[in-house]
């Protein structure tokens, strides 16, 4: 199947329109997510650490540069980051038994309440916010064929 890349056709007016309003819903629904991790007292980005901490802890223990490849940060940027997280209470360090020089981060149980009640929030709003998004996305995918 050839796509709208591989052709390299111009756009249309539809299509402008569709990539503006998903970006716009995209947008929204991340600042809802600013404004409640703001409102616990986080940035952004200690909010999607945490996030990022439990989600992959479910697998394997979470290295640091697990950590900076999840968010797309350089490590010393990650080591920073959970530097911050460790001070507030809300993340833990401990080695690897079997390699000192690799450190594994995890949640505390004051980042674990402080997770699941910012978590609960967004699900709800992604809740009442998915049906427009899935909507915008079917509507690019009709306008690519």
């Amino acid at each position: 199947m050839t796509t709208r890349q591989d052709s390299k056709q111009e756009l249309t007016a539809s299509e402008y329109r569709a990539l503006a309003a998903f970006r716009y819903a995209v947008r929204r629904y991340l600042a809802f997510a600013a404004e409640g991790a703001q409102s616990a007292g986080l940035t952004s980005q200690q909010h999607q650490a945490l996030l990022a901490i439990k989600a992959a802890s479910f697998d394997a223990p979470v290295s640091v540069g697990d950590l900076a490849a999840q968010l797309m940060i350089r490590h010393h940027s990650a080591v920073e980051l959970i530097n911050r997280l460790e001070r507030i209470g809300l993340v833990s360090r401990a080695s690897d038994p079997e390699d000192r020089r690799k450190v594994f981060v995890g949640l505390t149980a004051a980042g674990e309440r402080v997770l699941a009640a910012l978590s609960a929030r967004n699900l709800k709003e992604l809740d009442i916010a998915a049906p427009a998004l899935a909507g915008l996305v079917e509507q690019l995918h009709r306008l690519e064929t």
